[in-house]
């Protein structure tokens, strides 16, 4: 059993010991001290934090104890149920609140649940206030209201709607296209709130046919909830039988957007933002951000229409800040995250939605023909496992000295080599002694030999 706390929050599976995994004990702990933060950092005055969930088993009891703990430290919590992640996002700025807290794991299989924190803005914490909250968990800096000073409860179900709405009044959201369009549209939304939202969202943009697996918000998981093409099957074998023009796939927490063509193959989570982005860049020029992990198709596309992209350190915070520094027109991740300033800054499934049904209306293709039109490239993943007495970032160092002068070399987040052609990233894992290799080509056996050749100057190196 696991229990790991990080400065996005806290994750673990459900049962055991205290310290060990994610109970009752360590919830309110963590609560307490995400909440201490807060009345010491927040600008707002309502004194509100919003919390929502997915609809994994354990989400009501951990809802209940997050709710509970909150109070005890004097805030009013507006409880908002199931909800996807960008819902509750949306949630904190539309209520004024201090901040909120998304309880679930995302793409973590059914046993496991978290806390994701956010500020007053519906967005992620930073480094430093993790670090803090962090800190504050350890030394047990808490202090609880009296009796007189305890907080409220306020249940409020209406933000689904509210923020369909949102998505349909966005200026390059075309309803009337996507009408007369008449999409035949299949969805996975593994037992989780996807199936709660999407189904809404999808009548309500006038798409003729839904049809829905896995639709019931159980959080018994019937495959395994990270949408990769391994994993779904059932939705595979659907479009692979015809009748369908596009399969929208979620993670648990529907801030992921994978896809499926008409003819049954799988778009791919890397074209995600690349489509949604060269759609908004036709409207509204300007910059573009993802990863440093993600596929160098985005900067094609940016570059296309003379604009400029920029790469930013893994994690979603990270990309939003550069967003903000740039001031970026779209960005987001290449495992199907969608960053849309114009709605909000998070990963947000029901934008990328909205966006690829008007792109696909105006432009009068099949899904399959608009995939093709773009810079076909696939990226390998591969680890080096280490001793735990290993110099990670020693040889990090080595490997940019190596490459410097050979290829452009990134190194803001680990060590990335960008040839020409094709691109290779080495990530030092935070909680095991492991590089990640990513590496990116034309082909998969290219990529993963790039992959294999950096890993062999690694292991030489050991």
């Amino acid at each position: 059993m696991t229990l790991v706390k990080s400065i996005s929050g806290i994750r673990g599976t459900i049962g055991g010991r205290t310290g060990d995994t994610l109970n009752p004990l360590d919830i309110v702990k963590f609560t307490t001290a995400y909440a201490t933060l807060i009345r010491k950092t927040t600008k707002v005055t309502t004194n509100k934090i919003v919390v929502g969930r997915d609809a994994r088993i354990s989400g009501e009891m951990v809802k209940n104890v997050v709710c509970g703990t909150l109070m005890g430290m004097g805030f009013d919590v507006v409880n908002i149920g199931l909800a996807t992640t960008p819902t509750t996002e949306i949630a904190v700025v539309m209520e004024g609140a201090c901040g909120g807290i998304i309880l679930t794991a995302s793409h973590n299989p059914r046993m496991w649940n978290a806390l994701k924190l956010l500020n007053e803005k519906g967005e992620f914490l930073n480094k430093a206030e993790g670090e803090e909250v962090l800190r504050i968990a350890e030394a047990e800096e808490f202090e609880y209201a009296d009796v007189d000073h305890l907080g409220k409860y306020i249940e409020n179900n209406t933000y689904d709607q509210k923020h369909i709405d949102m998505v349909k009044n966005l200026a390059l959201v075309d309803v009337e296209a996507i009408k007369k369009r008449k999409f035949r549209v299949a969805l996975d939304t593994v037992n989780s709130v996807g199936g709660v939202i999407l189904p809404k969202l999808l009548e309500q943009l006038g798409v003729e046919t839904v049809t829905t697996l896995f639709g019931e918000p159980t959080g018994d998981f019937q495959h395994n909830p990270e949408p990769l093409e391994k994993n779904l099957a059932d939705i595979k074998a659907l479009m692979q039988k015809g009748g369908y023009d596009i399969a929208f796939v979620v993670d648990p927490d529907v801030d992921r957007l994978a896809m499926f063509c008409e003819d049954g193959t799988m778009y791919g989570e890397e074209y995600t933002l690349v489509t949604v982005a060269d759609y908004i860049l036709q409207n509204t020029p300007g910059n573009t951000v993802s990863n440093l992990s993600s596929t160098r198709a985005l900067r094609d596309v940016t570059r296309k229409y003379g604009c400029e992209y920029n790469a930013a350190a893994v994690g979603e915070v990270n990309v939003v800040t550069k967003m903000k520094e740039t001031n970026a027109v779209i960005g987001g991740e290449g495992n199907g995250g969608v960053i849309y300033p114009a709605a909000h800054y998070g990963r947000d499934a029901l934008v990328g939605i909205a966006l690829m049904l008007t792109y696909l209306a105006k432009k009068g293709m099949k899904t399959s023909e608009l995939r093709a039109t773009y810079p076909p490239y696939q990226i390998a993943k591969n680890r080096i496992d280490l001793t735990p007495d290993t110099d990670v970032d020693a040889i990090l160092v080595k490997v940019k000295e190596m490459y410097t002068g050979k290829a452009d070399v990134n190194d803001i987040d680990g060590v990335k080599i960008d040839f020409p052609d094709k691109w290779v990233h080495l990530r030092k894992s935070n909680t095991e002694p492991i590089i990640r290799v990513y590496s990116e080509a034309a082909t998969m056996a290219e990529a993963d030999q790039l992959g294999k050749d950096i890993m062999d100057v690694v292991y030489s190196m050991v």
